[in-house]
């Protein structure tokens, strides 16, 4: 495990308030804070979304990208996200600005993976209308999962060099996410952390499909025109928000927040 990785402050819950989370191998104390979200009744799959966000509300830095923004504090929390996770959701957008490439999960974090019954591979969900794959996704042996539509023109392109059953159709024009995330499930992929970007996550927090946010807040102030972490033209319904934790380190806040996408 990376000597780098800093202790968290437990701040909640109240009961727990003043604990000190220290690095440890296979972070058992995490796992147990982010543990994924198992799927709400009548639901097949959880969706649990990860964002980080300026003090002055930017999901971006200067650069237009969250690397900039972010900190070994919330490294040390994604890592385990997506450790618990069997597939990032990810707009081609986001995967581009941020460099995706195939991903792996830490070493230390795999035992726990295995003994939860999960693959040892995390897959990743790319959600484009367009069928445009970022470079660092192409002509790799761990293709990823393509979220499209019937009318995109790049439909048996994508066929022909990913494989038929990762190529997922939802939608004529516009990506069904309802039906993508059903999808997913078809294939066993039911833990779904979605990575954004904002106009991404907007679109399924609107779909009620979100269960879980989990928002990192950056000691900065950017100023700018970054997008927000909810990012749309249009006023959502208020969606009430129920804290689950909250951690720090170094001015840094990592919040758990519960969602009712029902309500």
């Amino acid at each position: 495990m990376p000597r780098e990785l800093p202790p968290l402050d437990v701040l909640l819950p109240l009961d727990r308030a003043g604990a000190r989370l220290a690095p440890e191998p296979g972070e058992p104390a995490l796992h147990d804070l982010y543990a994924h979200p198992a799927p709400a009744p009548g639901r097949r799959s959880a969706v649990r979304a990860n964002m980080i966000a300026t003090v002055d509300g930017s999901a971006q830095g200067p650069d237009g990208r969250s690397r900039s923004i972010n900190g070994p504090a919330d490294w040390r929390v994604f890592r385990v996200m997506r450790a618990v996770a069997d597939v990032v959701l990810v707009g081609a957008g986001t995967a581009r600005a941020e460099g995706y490439t195939p991903l792996t999960v830490p070493a230390d974090l795999r035992e726990a993976r295995a003994a939860r019954g999960q693959a040892p591979g995390l897959e990743l969900a790319l959600v484009t209308a367009s069928g445009e794959l970022p470079e660092g996704l192409r002509g790799t042996d761990r293709p990823p999962y393509v979220v499209t539509v019937a009318a995109n023109p790049r439909l048996a392109g994508l066929r022909a060099e990913l494989g038929d059953d990762r190529v997922l159709v939802a939608g004529e024009e516009d990506v069904d996410l309802g039906a993508a995330v059903g999808a997913l499930a078809d294939r066993g992929l039911t833990r779904v952390l979605a990575e954004g970007g904002p106009r991404l996550l907007t679109d399924l927090v609107r779909a009620g499909l979100v269960d879980e946010l989990c928002l990192t807040t950056s000691p900065l102030l950017v100023a700018g025109p970054g997008l927000r972490a909810v990012q749309g033209p249009e006023w959502l319904e208020p969606l009430p928000a129920r804290p689950a934790h909250l951690l720090h380190h170094d001015g840094m806040l990592l919040g758990r927040w519960l969602l009712d996408p029902a309500g």
